[in-house]
C-alpha cells in the first residue's frame, strides 16, 4: 500500500478531516490533500510524526512506498554531503589564506626597509598552500560529482 493511500486510511480510521490531520501535523491541509493523493511526499520530521500519532513503525510508512523511501534517502544524502564539502572548502581556504600571507611578507620584505622571515622552511611556504588548495579543490569536486551521482 503505497503511504498516501495508509495516510488517508489510517486518517480516516481516527474520524479525522484532512484539517484535522494537518493541524496535529502543524502543516497545511493542501500538504495533507497532495501526501495523500501522491502528489507529493514529507519530510522525515512529519513521516515520524505521523507514526507516532498513528502508533504504526516508520518501517510500515517507508517500505509502502519505493518512491517515499528513495526521497528518505536523498534528504538523508543531502545533510551528510554538505558537512564534507564544507571541509574540503576549509582546506582551500586555509591554503588561499597561507598563500596570501607568504605574498603579504614578501611584498612587505621587498617593499619596505623590514625583513620579515618566513619560519617553518621554505618547502611548507612554496608548496604548503598549493597542496591544501588542491586537496581542497579536488575533495570538494569530488564530493559534488558524487552527490550528483546518487
Amino acid at each position: 500500500m503505497a503511504f498516501g493511500e495508509k495516510l488517508k486510511q489510517e486518517r480516516k480510521k481516527n474520524g479525522w478531516s484532512q484539517e484535522e490531520l494537518a493541524e496535529k501535523l502543524f502543516v497545511s491541509r493542501q500538504s495533507v490533500s497532495k501526501w495523500e493523493n501522491g502528489q507529493n511526499y514529507p519530510s522525515i520530521e512529519i513521516i515520524i510524526k505521523v507514526s507516532d500519532l498513528f502508533s504504526v513503525t516508520i518501517d510500515e510508512l517507508l517500505r509502502s512506498d519505493e518512491d517515499l523511501k528513495e526521497k528518505v534517502i536523498e534528504d538523508s544524502r543531502q545533510l551528510a554531503y554538505p558537512t564534507l564539502k564544507y571541509m574540503f572548502d576549509v582546506v582551500f581556504l586555509l591554503g588561499a589564506v597561507f598563500l596570501a600571507i607568504k605574498l603579504g611578507l614578501l611584498m612587505l620584505n621587498k617593499f619596505t626597509p623590514l625583513d620579515v622571515p618566513l619560519y617553518g622552511g621554505s618547502f611548507i611556504w612554496n608548496f604548503g598552500s598549493l597542496i591544501l588548495m588542491l586537496v581542497g579543490g579536488i575533495g570538494s569536486g569530488i564530493v559534488k560529482d558524487k552527490y550528483k551521482e546518487e
